[in-house]
């Protein structure tokens, strides 16, 4: 990627990368415990249900918070923010530079 991430945004990355992966990990179980207390559903059902999101979700997080490095900080940080796990406030503290690349990205995968 032709931009690379300022040092001062880099840093401030590496301080939210695990709160957004404790919010993102919050999100997994409160929906695996959405589909396991489904009592209309076999528990085998269940059992398939909880597997499809357990796969699913661990490419995502895997995509966005696995290796972080300064060289694919612009893409971790722009699948962070794919799954909304930065608040607005936390999102507006990165440069505006970092901030316009972001959205352009995002505009690219949602096309």
């Amino acid at each position: 990627m032709a931009h690379e991430i300022k040092e001062s945004d880099w840093k401030l990355l590496r301080q939210l990368h695990p709160v957004a992966l404790e919010r993102f990990c919050q999100r997994i179980l409160e929906e695996i415990e959405r589909i396991n207390s489904d009592s209309a559903k076999s528990f085998h059902q269940r059992y398939l249900a909880i597997f499809d999101v357990i796969e699913r979700r661990d490419k995502e997080i895997a995509q966005a918070f696995n290796d972080i490095r300064r060289s694919t900080a612009l893409t971790q940080l722009t699948a962070i923010q794919s799954h909304g796990l930065l608040t607005k406030e936390e999102f507006l503290r990165f440069a505006p530079e970092t901030r316009r690349v972001v959205k352009a990205l995002l505009a690219i995968r949602r096309a």
